[in-house]
């Protein structure tokens, strides 16, 4: 019998286009960490010193053996592949960890998951999180939020959830715009990407943590969960101010101060100091609940549900034949007996007691909100008072102080804040 032939071996003649598809490479670089069911190259964040002792665009760090990750940060990029990734090449800009792109969910790593990366808007929060970039713009979901970004993301966040110990819900996976603003000027600046038409519940059945009912009315809590498809409250500004967007479902549900479509929308006095109300504007949170957040229930009435939001009682329309919100259970915080009031704070730091000779102090500045007595808010996680000094090129000189004090972070408005735990007591949701 004669020898086998052998076939050809056939070979692409242009390889430009096979890259340009983002296709599993047979052999990554070493510095990607993902997980192996996704497509993702290296391309990294420069650490460079520039300018009068500058420097850019993250910080060296050691996580998670210097700080727990507690948070991952969903944001949209508000700019294409291309111009995102030029940006967070640039020294003199800010950086995440991941940028996903939307025509196949492609991704690129550019941070390693031990530094620190710039990009919510809050130092503890950066400190503590990792930042997942989405290309496309919020006011466009159709044309950018595809399928195949979703799963990617999903597969990536899944990987990461197991890595670190991150539960999988809307208190640990945060949209950009439920990072809370560090002070109160800095309120009115903090980002609302990935915005209202996001499908987080997509999104959290893709990460196999769907959000469902988990008590009877009696539970003391509700979770957002409107249809997302027949969900269509009504934005404005998607392409132009005060002009109507084009229907669209929609993962948030809006909020009043009564139980009426014709009652005003609740106030954000952080955004809006002169006690303005908010408006329907797609990048206005004032009056914004969102899909899997939690918020102690405050009150039914009909097919209107009210819950405890920014120190007032917000009510949503939560019809029984298609509801907007389930109902849950957990654990509250509530002012201490004998406190008419509690401060909250947009970051968890310690007091000026923890710190080292040399560290500045740093001020814990209470937001403009007040939890009052007799209110009570869905409680998210327990944290230790921590601050990264970080201010130096070299990382070798970067101290995490932690202090004696506690906080509980709870879901407050459409952000997250924090609450000492000297200041409030804890009990279950249903009492």
């Amino acid at each position: 019998a004669g020898h086998a032939r052998r076939r050809p071996r056939r070979r692409p003649r242009d390889r430009r286009q096979l890259r340009s598809l983002g296709l599993p490479s047979p052999k990554r670089d070493p510095h990607v960490e993902a997980p192996g069911n996704v497509s993702c190259e290296w391309i990294p964040a420069p650490y460079e010193q520039f300018g009068d002792n500058d420097y850019g665009n993250h910080d060296l760090g050691n996580r998670p053996l210097s700080q727990m990750i507690d948070y991952i940060v969903i944001h949209d990029t508000e700019g294409s592949w291309d111009t995102t990734i030029k940006l967070v090449q640039d020294p003199t800009y800010v950086s995440w960890q991941y940028t996903l792109r939307s025509s196949d969910g492609h991704i690129a790593q550019h941070v390693p998951l031990k530094d620190v990366a710039w990009h919510a808007g809050n130092w503890y929060v950066n400190a503590k999180s990792i930042g997942l970039e989405h290309e496309g713009f919020l006011t466009a979901p159709d044309a950018w939020y595809t399928e195949a970004m979703y799963r990617s993301s999903a597969r990536l966040v899944k990987w990461l959830a197991r890595r670190y110990g991150i539960p999988l819900d809307r208190q640990h996976i945060l949209g950009h715009d439920n990072v809370p603003g560090t002070t109160a000027t800095t309120i009115k600046g903090m980002h609302t990407d990935p915005g209202p038409y996001w499908d987080w519940a997509h999104y959290f059945s893709l990460l196999g943590a769907p959000f469902h009912r988990t008590a009877g009315a009696s539970g003391g809590l509700v979770t957002i969960r409107p249809d997302y498809e027949t969900n269509e409250p009504v934005y404005t500004g998607c392409e132009t101010a005060g002009q109507e967007c084009a229907p669209h479902g929609s993962s948030a549900v809006r909020l009043h101060t009564a139980p009426s479509d014709d009652a005003p929308l609740v106030k954000d006095i952080g955004l809006r100091p002169d006690g303005a109300d908010s408006t329907t504007g797609v990048n206005d949170t004032g009056a914004r609940a969102t899909t899997g957040q939690q918020y102690a229930l405050a009150g039914r009435q009909g097919d209107w549900t009210a819950i405890w939001y920014l120190g007032q009682q917000a009510w949503f329309r939560n019809p029984r034949r298609r509801p907007t919100a389930v109902y849950g259970k957990g654990l509250v915080v509530t002012p201490k007996p004998g406190l008419a009031e509690v401060p909250v704070y947009g970051r968890a730091y310690p007091e000026k007691e923890a710190y080292p000779e040399g560290v500045p102090v740093q001020a814990v500045s209470p937001l403009p909100y007040k939890l009052l007595a007799g209110q009570r808010y869905a409680l998210g996680l327990r944290t230790q008072g921590e601050y990264l000094w970080a201010t130096t090129f070299d990382g070798s000189g970067h101290i995490v102080v932690r202090g004696q004090d506690i906080y509980y972070q709870i879901q407050f408005g459409h952000r997250v804040a924090f609450v000492r735990a000297a200041d409030v007591r804890v009990r279950r949701s249903g009492r």
